[in-house]
């Protein structure tokens, strides 16, 4: 696989006619920023004088690149308020990590939320995937800004065996349910570590002691891209599988209306409008509510 390739011609993505203006508009951007902040809140300051000038110009830039789902981010008095309260997530797995002097991916990295968070812990080098050119425009907007050195690659999970770098740490949050083969997609990620690389992965899951899966008919939480929710054990086993030597189960969370909610930031449906208006601890279609489990694996 000619992932140079690949690359050069996923660029042309930016030239697609909902993208490009988005692109022409970000060009056009030249912040003056005082300070930001890395916390729960991405956070940034601009020079008061350019702020006055330019912060309803930025907030409509920001605007056309709707949906927000990750976030928040803060710019002077302009929140964007994300549908994930992804602090949460973060928080939650941060406790786990430590990055400094690593090469660290993001796998379905979004805008790169997480990625600027772990700007803080120092690593070697930060690496985004995500093939959306959507949300390359808005971490390039919120990179604006920054001016980080995050590298963020138009790729999906299948390009990571083929990659240049192999990765000390990968991160993979909220993909592996997306994956029609979620084996062969944790092979990918072995693939993509160093020896001894260590995985961070959270997915769907249900309750129950069997090495059993749900397949959902259609959707799951009118999502049509669920292919397999498992339980914990048999998530352990697609580990195994894949190679991974260690696997540790480092917690378990329902999503709830706390993290996941509509905003303004996304003109369309969230969390409270995918489960059972009678039983919140069903999905629209029945199945058990949105439940995640955390892991970090070991290469072998």
């Amino acid at each position: 696989m000619d992932i140079n390739a690949i690359k050069k011609e996923r660029q042309k993505w930016l030239q697609w006619k909902n993208i490009a203006p988005i692109k022409e508009a970000l060009e056009k951007l030249e912040p003056q920023v005082k300070e930001f902040f890395l916390d729960d809140v991405i956070t940034i300051t601009l020079e008061p004088e350019y702020s006055k000038k330019n912060l309803s110009s930025i907030k409509q830039v920001a605007k056309m690149m709707m949906p927000w789902r990750k976030g928040p981010f803060k710019i002077d008095s302009l929140y964007i308020d994300s549908e994930w309260q992804s602090f949460i997530k973060y928080n939650l797995l941060q406790k786990h990590f430590n990055l400094k002097d690593k090469v660290v991916g993001d796998i379905g990295c979004n805008n790169g939320y997480y990625l600027f968070r772990m700007l803080k812990q120092k690593p070697k080098k930060l690496i985004g995937f995500d093939p959306s050119a959507l949300f390359y425009m808005q971490f390039s907007f919120i990179n604006k800004f920054i001016q980080s050195d995050i590298v963020y690659e138009l790729l999906g999970v299948e390009h990571l065996p083929f990659y240049k770098i192999k990765f000390d740490t990968l991160f993979c949050l909220g993909v592996l349910y997306h994956r029609s083969d979620p084996i062969n997609t944790l092979k990918a990620l072995y693939k993509g570590l160093k020896k001894e690389g260590e995985l961070f992965l959270d997915t769907f899951m249900i309750d129950g002691e069997d090495d059993i899966c749900l397949t959902p008919k259609e959707r799951y939480s009118k999502i049509p891209n669920i292919y397999f929710i498992p339980t914990i054990n048999a998530l352990k086993n697609w580990c195994f599988r894949a190679g991974f030597k260690e696997v540790e189960v480092l917690a378990v969370k329902k999503t709830d209306l706390n993290e996941q909610r509509k905003t303004d930031w996304i003109n369309s449906q969230s969390l409270n409008d995918f489960l059972d208006p009678n039983n919140p601890n069903l999905t629209i279609e029945g199945y058990p509510a949105p439940k995640r489990v955390y892991i970090k694996a070991i290469k072998a």
